[in-house]
């Protein structure tokens, strides 16, 4: 059997965690072995992971990497901390240098980059293919052992800055890169161009065992009543690139056109407050209703008319594909891979990302009954899940 190494940070209820589900759930076990090493071993999705993956043993040193300074003294964990402490003081020079805003990625890759010295080995191993599936990517490349190193991007490069020329170090180890899509490509290699014969396109492979056990798990008629309107939901982490904090004043300007209409939001993080003042202070108390952090997300998906992704800016959303796959109408706004999440007025529908722009465009999509039919039926004929894409998965062990 061929031995298969995958590591990310955790299974928290996110994209790229149910992404890296869908992943193991197509895996040919009868072929294949695989370990996974998280960083951290929490999050929900923890226990969906299939019964043959080899889940190796939590490392202390890892798993003080996404917690504060403070705490990680307290674990005695020095080294780490130099490691943590070098990399800020360097990534401090370097965007002071390089002039940077506070919208860069620097502090959080000179983070790693700094600590992998203190790190031990990930696994004794000697493995066909190492997969680092999120970041931190530094460490495959120097604490494990295999034939062949893949990475994932998970985002657009367009939306934030990074140290190119140490960055490109990184990437430049790797045997091969994976893109989710041509546009996350694209913005990948307008930074990084030298790098575009190790870019390989595998969009991501949906966890539909997963969804279809969970979609009728439980009852959510108590929190999106049903009533003679429509419901709008989204769902992701509450923090800028999902733009949130604007969906209490998208929703104001809808309803001065559509007066029965209800929005939810699905999720968890930091700009919770921001976006409860911004229900308060636009008088969207009784239209706008944050339900919090769900574990089982789908029956809130089924329950909804319309699914919305306002983002600022994505990589390619699994909240959109897992809406479609449940056949659920879909907008989404115009952030530059927005093109290459679906195809606009057949299987979905794209809408400015400006607040006016935005509100115009899913009114219209309300009042249109007939448009959203033909979407709908067109939705029937598409395979979301992309099962197909694990023969791309295996031929990198080949490549």
């Amino acid at each position: 059997m061929r031995k298969i190494f995958i590591t990310a940070h955790s299974m928290e209820i996110g994209g790229a965690e149910r992404s890296l589900l869908g992943l193991l759930e197509n895996i040919d076990y009868k072929k294949y072995q695989v370990d996974l090493f998280l960083l951290r071993h929490s999050g929900e999705l923890i226990t969906s992971v299939p019964k043959e993956v080899n889940l190796l043993p939590e490392c202390l040193s890892y798993s003080t990497m996404g917690i504060p300074i403070r705490e990680a003294l307290k674990k005695r964990q020095f080294r780490v901390v130099l490691g943590r402490i070098h990399g800020w003081m360097r990534a401090k020079r370097r965007v002071k240098k390089l002039k940077l805003s506070r919208d860069n990625n620097i502090f959080n890759e000179y983070s790693h980059k700094y600590t992998m010295w203190t790190m031990p080995n990930m696994s004794d191993k000697v493995y066909d293919l190492a997969v680092s599936f999120m970041a931190p990517h530094y460490y495959v490349i120097g604490k494990v052992k295999a034939k062949k190193k893949v990475a994932w991007i998970h985002t657009d490069y367009s939306t934030f800055q990074v140290d190119w020329q140490s960055e490109a170090v990184m990437w430049g180890q790797y045997d091969r890169i994976i893109s989710l899509s041509d546009k996350v490509t694209d913005s990948f290699l307008a930074v990084f161009p030298k790098l575009k014969e190790k870019v390989v396109v595998i969009e991501n492979i949906m966890p539909m065992h997963y969804v279809e056990k969970l979609v009728n798990a439980c009852s959510v008629e108590k929190e999106i009543p049903k009533f003679d309107g429509i419901n709008l939901l989204s769902i992701g982490r509450f923090s800028y690139p999902k733009n949130f904090d604007n969906i209490p004043e998208i929703c104001k300007l809808i309803l001065k056109k559509e007066e029965k209409i209800r929005w939810y939001i699905i999720g968890f993080g930091g700009d919770e407050m921001l976006i409860r003042r911004q229900i308060e202070s636009t008088g969207m108390q009784e239209h706008v209703f944050i339900l919090g952090k769900k574990d089982n997300p789908y029956p809130y998906i089924k329950a909804c008319d319309i699914y919305v992704q306002p983002s600022r800016y994505e990589g390619k959303s699994i909240a959109v594909r897992e809406a479609q796959m449940l056949g659920k109408l879909t907008i989404i706004t115009n952030y530059a891979t927005a093109a290459s999440q679906l195809r606009d007025g057949y299987d979905g529908v794209i809408v400015p990302r400006d607040n006016i722009g935005c509100a115009n465009g899913i009114y219209e999509v309300i009042k249109n009954e007939e448009m959203r039919d033909y979407i709908c039926q067109n939705m029937k004929k598409e395979d979301y899940v992309s099962a197909g894409e694990i023969q791309k998965f295996y031929e990198l062990m080949n490549d």
